[in-house]
């Protein structure tokens, strides 16, 4: 059974920086896609960033040059680095894992099937 456990949220003032790790157990596809969503009740889940097998990244507009995703594969972690944390950065964080593609859609898509619990991220201004 696949398994994806976040953790390393926290409170963190406006500018500061937080990383968070996700540790995946179980999953043994070589081809896939592993994600950092995040979601503020009342909304929409929002994909925040994604990496491949092959290490290609895609982030939203909202993060791109302030996050960072990475993977330490014989480690089964995923990270994601943000920097420069602003207000609206505060949400709960999810790590997601799935295929590398689905019905011909490539990573970056929204078809995740193992998700982690979340860890919460909140930046006070």
């Amino acid at each position: 059974q696949v398994q994806v456990v976040e953790s390393g949220g926290g409170s963190v003032q406006a500018g500061g920086s937080l990383r968070l790790s996700c540790v995946a157990s179980g999953y043994t596809y070589s081809s896939y896609c592993l994600a950092w969503f995040r979601q503020v009740p009342g909304k929409e889940r929002e994909g925040v960033a994604y990496v491949d097998n092959e290490g290609d990244t895609t982030y939203a507009d909202s993060v791109k040059g302030r996050f960072t995703i990475s993977k330490d594969n014989p480690k089964n972690t995923l990270y994601l680095q943000m920097n420069d944390l602003k207000a609206e950065d505060t949400a709960t964080y999810y790590c997601a894992a799935g295929p590398r593609s689905f019905k011909g859609s490539w990573c970056p898509h929204p078809h995740f099937a193992t998700w982690g619990r979340g860890t919460q991220v909140t930046v006070s201004s």
